[in-house]
């Protein structure tokens, strides 16, 4: 990083709150030293937890927040409280410029609420997508969008999508012509809705974007490494995402349970513990946490509430590395091709 990015914290996001979410920051500090930080949140609480974390003292400017944003609160409630919590201070820091983008573990659906009302949508995109990095049996993980901010997509909303989708790729996964799939319940031409359909026809038109559009995707292909990019609407994409953490839950809860099952099973699971840790690492949601809201003047990255320290450090990163790329200036660069090129 040639200037390393300032990013906002809400601190007092998350289940575990100021103490998971500094321990996540610190780790973040060791990892990408450049960083500096904003922490939003309670300046008592903060200066204090700030005592077990020597590193982030200099590095960081405490922003006291009198309140924060319930789990369960509504999004409509929390907006008229966004200037005295601290997952609205942090949003504010990006909109006034004095950070590069805003970390919360909060509650999603006031983070998104907040986002858009004070940061507003980029020119040439009608709604903001949530994505994020999943695992695959590929050489590198993939991105999938929309993932839970819009239920229903109409043609054009799923084109940008794309865009926006293959503009991140090219960022975390360094892929210089992301693949890009829709996700569809088949994949010859006639299958799906006629949005879904359209959009194939949009995107197969735009070979001038910097992707390759690889048509339709079953959701049972979409972790096997056969594309870059998985695009689909927000019910779709939340469902596809819930199903796909409850069977990685699933298939670990059952191996745990079949190696204690006998003695001889215990045995078995020593020999392949190698194989099992690796599994593990790759299954962990704190190596993947880090959704971020593509399509806004600025960015936003949201950390899972339940997350470790190091899944609040990957998070940091992610919005670390989407700041020093520019990711809303390349977003805007394709959109002036798909302008240019009259699609």
């Amino acid at each position: 990083m040639a200037e390393a990015p300032r990013i906002a914290i809400d601190a007092m996001g998350g289940d575990d709150g100021l103490a998971v979410m500094l321990a996540g920051v610190a780790l973040a500090r060791q990892q990408w030293p450049g960083l500096t930080f904003d922490l939003v949140g309670d300046e008592t609480a903060l200066k204090s937890a700030l005592d077990q974390h020597s590193n982030l003292r200099a590095a960081s400017d405490v922003i006291h927040a009198p309140e924060t944003i319930d789990g369960s609160e509504r999004a409509g409630q929390a907006i008229r409280r966004a200037k005295s919590t601290s997952m609205g201070l942090a949003i504010d820091a990006v909109k006034q410029g004095r950070a590069g983008a805003a970390v919360s573990a909060g509650n999603t659906g006031a983070l998104m609420a907040m986002a858009k009302l004070a940061l507003r949508t980029m020119p040439g995109i009608d709604r903001p997508a949530l994505a994020a990095l999943l695992p695959s049996l590929g050489d590198h993980d993939f991105v999938m969008l929309d993932l839970g901010a819009n239920t229903e997509c109409d043609t054009r909303n799923l084109v940008e999508f794309a865009i926006m989708g293959a503009a991140y790729s090219r960022i975390a996964l360094g892929i210089e012509r992301p693949r890009v799939s829709l996700l569809n319940i088949g994949t010859e031409d006639q299958k799906g809705t006629e949005e879904i359909r359209d959009a194939a026809a949009a995107l197969r038109a735009s070979d001038h974007l910097h992707m390759a559009f690889d048509g339709f995707i079953e959701g049972d292909k979409i972790a096997r490494g056969l594309t870059d990019v998985v695009v689909c609407d927000g019910f779709s994409g939340n469902i596809s995402l819930k199903t796909m953490e409850g069977t990685a839950r699933f298939v670990t809860d059952l191996l745990r349970r079949a190696f204690t099952s006998s003695i001889r099973s215990k045995f078995g699971f020593l020999i392949s513990r190698p194989a099992t840790e690796l599994m593990r690492h790759h299954l962990d949601p704190d190596n993947h946490n880090g959704a971020v809201f593509l399509g806004l003047n600025g960015v936003v990255v949201k950390s899972h509430g339940s997350a470790s320290p190091k899944g609040v450090a990957n998070a940091v990163g992610v919005a670390a590395k989407l700041v020093d790329a520019n990711i809303t200036q390349r977003i805007s660069d394709d959109l002036a091709l798909i302008k240019a090129n009259g699609k």
